[in-house]
């Protein structure tokens, strides 16, 4: 119910003073599991991550957020689990393999941070661990724009795609080249 009530206030807020675009909503699956992957420009992205899916989903927000009992609270209530970044953290990867094998949706920022300059940071390794672990469908999200007052910030969705389809040259897939095929995918639609 507050996940619904915050999405609906945050809907409101992105297409009004933001002027919210969006291009192919039509690719994210309406079931089973699915990893949304998106670049990280701003910190309005995790809400208008919210707004772009028509499911709930569940994300990782960086540990720091969830310090305060009653943020804590909320960011659980809203579907975040805490991840401790610039390290491997195993019981966050675990959190979100549970989600997905429950057939929940995943909302990751592959670069780890927001790019202050707006260009594309190098990826981390989870998003390509966990798209090779789960299995699930990648959707690639490009966010273009400022999010600045009625300027127009255009949101476009990718086609889902599977890890193990990703063409690579050398013997196997390794997590690394997941990771930049994912970012790449978020690239062509910069």
């Amino acid at each position: 119910m507050l996940y619904f009530l915050v999405k609906s206030g945050f809907t409101i807020i992105l297409k009004i003073f933001f002027r919210i675009q969006i291009v192919g909503a039509e690719n994210i699956p309406d079931k089973g599991p699915v990893i949304i992957c998106s670049n990280h420009i701003s910190w309005w992205d995790p809400p208008l991550m919210a707004v772009i899916n028509p499911r709930p989903s569940t994300y990782m927000a960086k540990e720091e957020l969830f310090e305060n009992f009653i943020f804590k609270r909320i960011m659980y209530a809203l579907g975040g689990f805490p991840v401790r970044r610039g390290v491997a953290d195993r019981k966050a990867i675990k959190t979100a393999l549970n989600n997905l094998h429950q057939g929940k949706v995943l909302t990751l920022f592959p670069e780890g941070t927001r790019s202050k300059t707006g260009k594309l940071l190098k990826p981390l390794p989870g998003a390509g661990y966990i798209a090779l672990k789960s299995k699930a469908p990648v959707v690639p999200v490009a966010i273009k724009g400022s999010f600045k007052l009625f300027k127009k910030t255009t949101v476009r969705i990718g086609r889902p795609f599977y890890a193990e389809d990703i063409k690579i040259d050398e013997k196997g897939k390794t997590i690394d080249q997941v990771s930049s095929s994912i970012m790449q995918a978020i690239a062509d639609m910069l």
